[in-house]
């Protein structure tokens, strides 16, 4: 409980902060003192789109580059509701993640998924020591990560937007058609032609390589597009 109450006394420290740089730093610096020794913060690309741009820190040693947008671990990610941690030996996790390649055995990973502000999407990556983290820890954690990222957005030095993201009209679009509106009655609430639903309906699945109107459904949740 002191961990926990500590983590969410940082955060408080936050308001007094004037740069992106000192922000991360902090982060950075409080991450290390529970025993990390590669750090990375990132935004979380759309599919089809490189991490590079998005992310924010990476001091992660021999870190490939690119990391692939599709890593296991960035997938994780996306679905996830609260950090986790990765377990220590890799186990049936499928294809190996740009983050476990070269890390020593004992050492584990610690992720802590950004959903506060979507249609943002981000996460923080750590590995060292083998994190062992109670419920309380995972969120104070999460809390001390997103008051970071909101600061981060206060400067302006982050931005909601990603390259890929819906526009707010096909958002709309894909939320109704995800209630079971029919082309037809979403083109009569939102005043448009039917012609232009399925314009708006074609252009998200293409953003999202998606390959019906289902899966556009929902991969548009998954990325934080809407919410349902």
């Amino acid at each position: 409980m002191q961990f926990a109450m500590s983590l969410f006394a940082d955060a408080e420290r936050f308001r007094d902060m004037t740069t992106g740089v000192q922000i991360l730093d902090y982060v950075e610096d409080r991450f290390r003192s529970f025993g990390a020794t590669r750090f990375m913060a990132t935004g979380l690309p759309l599919p089809g789109r490189p991490l590079a741009p998005l992310v924010l820190r990476a001091n992660w040693g021999e870190r490939p580059n690119p990391v692939p947008q599709d890593d296991p671990i960035l997938q994780t990610a996306l679905r996830a509701r609260s950090a986790f941690t990765w377990p220590k030996h890799y186990e049936g996790l499928g294809p190996e993640s740009a983050f476990i390649a070269g890390l020593p055995a004992e050492q584990g990973l610690l992720v802590v998924p950004i959903i506060a502000f979507p249609p943002y999407q981000g996460c923080i990556v750590a590995a060292g020591a083998d994190f062992n983290f109670g419920e309380w820890r995972m969120m104070a954690l999460t809390c001390f990560c997103e008051a970071a990222y909101a600061r981060l957005f206060d400067f302006a030095f982050l931005r909601r937007e990603r390259p890929g993201d819906l526009s707010a009209r096909e958002r709309r679009v894909i939320e109704l058609s995800a209630v079971g509106k029919t082309a037809g009655e979403i083109a009569e609430l939102l005043t448009i032609s039917q012609r232009t639903v399925h314009a708006h309906l074609q252009n998200a699945s293409e953003k999202l390589r998606a390959l019906n109107k289902t899966q556009t459904v929902v991969e548009a949740v998954r990325y934080g597009q809407i919410a349902i």
